[in-house]
């Protein structure tokens, strides 16, 4: 059991990662602190705004068993850890022991591991998408793996996200590969692909997507936006928060993550405030229209340079098949809590620095687009007829999303 880590940070431009503080499990309480050495440097910055400054104070997880805040977020998600305990053979782990063990490109800019005095990269090495894929239906099936896939598995346990998932480089181009599920009852990779490229046309900056096929199977690859080329021809990692910790949440408070609450925060502390929160109303917009009501607060992040924060581009998007047209979003969407309706989005334009005025005409703009192509663009990307059909109106331009006046 992992009882210290050290965690090392790529500060903004540079290409080799600095020690920054130090992680450690007491009375049941994972705790982190700054390295005295670190404050002292004149580009340091804080892991994140407001919640953790760059202090000399011990910082606390909310509660026992977590790991503190900004350092949650480089922590792998459910498909991740279940990679890591099927490799252990083991059931649920302490926190620390996860993010010792998550090897490989993990999100964000943060590293954890045993030694402070010379950094060990976690590099693996490069795996084929067909056994990537392999690895993680041998996993989903819970079936002995075999040594030659033993590695692959392991590009899967540094990301976050329930479902099956592998970092890889293609060329000098770093990579998210998306795999279909043994589960998948309807082509969910070619629908997020589609939802993604229908995104793009709505005015809402999404991450680079491709769709490959491989033995058979459809694998969506995801250019990743935490990751830019620096002069010397390396890779630059840039630091990012989930809206969840911005927030000041966790895992068992996601149900009270909001839109006009996140809003209101970029509004405050991102470089271009203004222009961040209406594009955040244009995405929820968007995932309202098109029936995607997974859009819980880890599907939504914010860059930190550690003077200001920036919306990142948007991912994870992806109509949810349902019976019946009312919904409710993951987040908070207006005045109405969670449903799902044009109403309860326009409730509180204001909190997203816009007037009634102009957020009336985002979701015009929105609906007009999503109504124009969203079937041509399905239907470009294979989405099947039957699947395509059966999004139409219900979870796609249902008529009670499409509600402006109060239910």
């Amino acid at each position: 059991m992992t009882s210290e880590l050290f965690v090392w940070i790529w500060l903004p431009q540079a290409v080799e990662p600095v020690v920054c503080g130090r992680l450690w499990a007491e009375s049941g309480m994972v705790r982190f602190i700054y390295g005295r050495s670190y404050r002292a440097r004149r580009d340091a910055i804080a892991l994140m705004p407001e919640r953790m400054p760059l202090d000399e104070r011990i910082h606390l997880a909310r509660r026992a068993g977590q790991v503190p805040a900004a350092i949650a977020d480089a922590a792998p998600d459910a498909w991740g850890r279940r990679v890591i305990e099927y490799r252990r053979k083991s059931g649920e782990l302490p926190e620390l022991d996860y993010l010792a063990d998550s090897r490989g490109d993990r999100i964000g800019a943060l590293h954890f591991q045993t030694q402070a005095d010379r950094f060990v990269p976690s590099t693996l090495a490069p795996a084929r998408l067909d056994d990537l894929l392999q690895a993680a239906e041998v996993l989903e099936r819970q079936q002995p793996l075999p040594a030659e896939l033993a590695a692959a598995l392991e590009h899967g346990t540094s990301i976050g996200g329930a479902r099956p998932k592998a970092t890889l480089m293609d060329g000098h181009r770093p990579l998210i590969a998306k795999f279909s599920s043994t589960t998948d009852r309807w082509s969910v990779v070619r629908a997020e692909w589609a939802c993604m490229r229908l995104a793009a046309r709505c005015g809402i900056r999404t991450a680079a997507t491709s769709l490959v096929s491989v033995a058979g199977k459809d694998v969506l690859l995801v250019e990743r936006f935490d990751r830019e080329p620096a002069a010397s021809g390396a890779l630059l990692r840039r630091s990012m928060l989930s809206a969840l910790t911005l927030l000041d949440l966790d895992d068992t408070e996601a149900r009270l993550a909001s839109y006009p609450a996140l809003a209101e925060l970029l509004h405050r502390l991102a470089a271009n405030g203004r222009d961040d929160a209406r594009q955040l109303f244009r995405r929820m917009v968007f995932n309202i229209l098109v029936g995607n009501t997974d859009d819980h607060a880890k599907n939504h992040a914010a860059f930190w340079d550690g003077q200001w924060l920036r919306l990142t581009p948007a991912y994870d998007l992806l109509p949810m098949p349902r019976v019946g047209q009312e919904a409710a979003q993951a987040m908070q969407v207006g005045a109405a809590g969670r449903t799902a309706t044009m109403a309860n989005a326009l409730s509180e334009a204001g909190r997203f620095a816009l007037t009634p005025s102009q957020a009336r005409e985002i979701v015009d703009e929105v609906e007009a687009t999503i109504a124009a192509h969203w079937r041509s663009e399905f239907q470009a990307c294979e989405v099947p007829q039957p699947q395509i059909d059966r999004l139409d109106g219900v979870a796609i331009l249902s008529p009670v999303a499409r509600l402006r006046t109060p239910l």
